[in-house]
């Protein structure tokens, strides 16, 4: 075998070099795959193959038991034969019988191919699903390889994989063209029938919340910590931010000289509007903050424990407290975690903010998710 072992030898090399996949695991599958074919095709359960380093190539043995009647020329081998190997044998002991390329059946040498193939699929699969586990939660760079003009879903490279990007992790009507280099989310990764999984998403609060740490230094460092976030893609996200540095102002970091820092971000996201509120242990401060920009005049807390409140916001800014359909109100809701009611200051509703209002119990069902 030792003009093919040698091709084998140079293909495992090329195939690490170039696909990452270990040589030692090959030669193992090979063995495997070389001893699998010789049970089938000989009938003997004692085959074994191993690569001998100092030539560079497979060797396959069979035990074979010492008679003084051969039956079975697969299984037995007779006494004198048996002495050439082993000098002190006698009838009854057992002896590895070298096998040689032309003693190799086609079907040995088709089963072999198979289990191989089988090996380097497996070997390819394992490492997918080490590459995507290592990005498991994390913001990664990918590019786009193609798109599905039925669905719009993209299929992009990551590293040396593939992953799928749906069109409704998409954020708003974004577009993408094969080439485009994206950055995308890693939710979580499985293994299927079909082979490692990843579930990507460019909609996920835990994108932003990457895409901040990247881009602010002191969230990084561990100087600004990011307490929450809420998000409805595409639209709009509200950050919760709190310093562990009396020196450093955490909204003005993640904002940036000029706004440089969110803007960055807001360019990724195609103009998603970003809030970035200041975090606090006390509940009426922080959900008087997540309301931003509305200016809010007082919080009540519910005294059942029930995480449910009652703002006061002055007449003129209920709408913007409320938002466009309830928004400002909902996402101030799933980033404090309290049940929000937001009443004016009159009591009164204007003109105009009633149907804001009616948008107000949205907030209640939301918060309570």
């Amino acid at each position: 075998m030792s003009e093919e072992d040698i091709s084998i030898i140079d293909a495992l090399d090329q195939l690490e070099k170039e696909r990452g996949i270990p040589k030692d695991y090959m030669i193992d599958q090979i063995c495997k795959a070389i001893t699998t074919a010789c049970k089938n095709s000989y009938g003997n359960d004692e085959a074994s193959v191993h690569l001998n380093p100092d030539k560079n190539e497979f060797e396959v043995f069979l035990r074979k038991q010492v008679v003084d009647d051969v039956l079975d020329p697969n299984c037995e081998i007779l006494l004198e034969k048996a002495r050439n190997i082993d000098p002190t044998c006698v009838v009854g002991d057992s002896v590895s019988v070298q096998l040689h390329t032309r003693e190799f059946g086609r079907i040995a040498a088709h089963q072999a191919r198979g289990v191989i193939r089988q090996g380097i699929r497996a070997g390819e699969r394992g490492l997918m699903m080490k590459e995507f586990e290592t990005k498991q939660q994390e913001l990664v760079s990918a590019m786009v390889e193609r798109i599905d003009p039925r669905s719009g879903a993209a299929t992009l490279k990551i590293g040396k994989s593939e992953a799928i990007l749906p069109r409704n992790e998409m954020v708003g009507d974004e577009t993408f063209h094969e080439g485009d280099h994206i950055k995308v989310y890693v939710v979580d990764v499985h293994d299927s029938d079909k082979g490692p999984h990843a579930i990507i998403s460019r909609t996920h609060p835990d994108l932003v919340k990457r895409l901040f740490e990247t881009e602010v230094p002191e969230i990084y460092e561990g100087t600004v910590e990011i307490k929450a976030v809420s998000r409805e893609a595409g639209s709009r996200t509200k950050l919760a931010v709190l310093s562990h540095d009396p020196a450093v102002d955490a909204v003005g970091a993640c904002i940036g000289s000029r706004g440089s820092r969110v803007g960055t971000i807001v360019d990724e996201l195609g103009g998603e509007k970003i809030d970035i509120v200041e975090y606090s242990d006390d509940p009426q401060k922080f959900i008087a903050s997540a309301l931003s920009p509305a200016n809010v005049v007082s919080v009540g807390l519910a005294e059942d424990g029930s995480h449910s409140c009652r703002v006061t916001v002055p007449d003129s800014q209920l709408s913007l407290a409320i938002g466009n359909k309830g928004q400002n109100a909902r996402l101030a809701a799933k980033l404090t975690g309290w049940k929000i009611d937001i009443k004016p200051e009159s009591g009164f509703y204007g003109e105009g903010a009633t149907g804001e209002r009616e948008n107000a119990p949205e907030e209640k069902t939301l918060a309570e998710e």
